[in-house]
């Protein structure tokens, strides 16, 4: 069965940040075998974005000159796998493997349910939150390269960091099998609970916004050295430093592409100036030009 493919699709309908201008086209695949076919017969110098939630990403307002794969909402088989394992397509968001590895009675990746993202995007990234980490839990994953080759990896085939993952270049996660450990599934659920409570009372839960903006750098906290600036509330055009989390960056309602990517510079630079510590940015920020 073939996907469905667009043009144009105006890219601020599938960020978190609501904001990108439109692809010049935009896949979505049936299962692994469609994308496989697809990315078989596509212009091998065709410019790719992979994108899940479209929650750690900031696309430019003219757009992205090339194709869009968006794999969540399709590639989002996700199962029992042995005793202890579970295996998810990478189009599975993170909240959901949280879940449903709690139902099964399995724990270690709770911390899952705070990253607003899909398994694609927390592989690619080593997504993390209150003291948990993607990729150590991970046993293997399936890629898939740009002319559809499909090759099981293990974790050795990677340079696994904080928020930073280093690869086979030119190959994106198709799925994942994960190894976790038996323990109260009740007990997992409440944690879920209560790491999604404590998320709710300490960031702009419901707004847009990409998550954190900025990696914490050693024994620091983006934030505080943000806060300590000054710069809660901060604001170009309709881009603003969360007044309940300063390493969040909202959408007021009418900001761009630009607005944001100013806002991010400017937080950069007052803190650099200030102490010394350059932030790196978590989010991916995508150069655009007009198709």
């Amino acid at each position: 069965m073939m996907g469905e493919l667009r043009e144009r699709e105006p890219l601020s309908r599938h960020t978190s940040w609501r904001v990108g201008g439109p692809a010049r086209r935009f896949y979505r695949p049936s299962d692994a075998a469609d994308l496989a076919a697809f990315l078989a017969r596509l212009d091998p110098q065709e410019p790719l974005l992979w994108l899940g939630l479209g929650s750690n990403l900031l696309v430019d307002d003219a757009g992205f000159p090339g194709t869009v794969i968006q794999t969540q909402a399709c590639l989002t088989r996700l199962e029992r796998r042995g005793a202890t394992g579970i295996y998810a397509e990478s189009g599975v968001s993170c909240a959901k493997v949280a879940r449903f590895a709690a139902r099964h009675d399995l724990v270690g990746c709770e911390f899952l349910a705070g990253i607003p993202g899909t398994m694609g995007g927390a592989l690619a990234m080593n997504a993390g939150a209150w003291g948990g980490e993607t990729w150590a839990h991970v046993v293997s994953v399936r890629t898939i390269d740009r002319v559809g080759r499909i090759r099981e990896r293990v974790p050795g085939d990677f340079s696994i960091g904080y928020r930073e993952v280093l690869g086979p270049p030119g190959e994106w996660f198709l799925d994942v099998e994960l190894e976790l450990e038996p323990g109260d599934g009740k007990a997992g659920m409440a944690r879920i609970r209560a790491l999604l409570d404590r998320r709710a009372q300490t960031q702009p839960v419901g707004l847009p916004s990409c998550g954190s903006v900025f990696r914490n750098p050693p024994g620091d906290h983006a934030a505080r050295l943000i806060e300590a600036e000054g710069l809660k509330g901060h604001r170009i055009g309709g881009a603003q430093v969360s007044e309940k989390h300063a390493n969040f960056i909202i959408n007021t309602g009418e900001a761009s592409a630009a607005d944001i990517r100013e806002l991010i510079d400017l937080v950069q630079r007052r803190v650099e100036d200030a102490t010394g510590v350059r932030l790196v940015p978590e989010v991916k920020q995508i150069a655009g030009e007009q198709p």
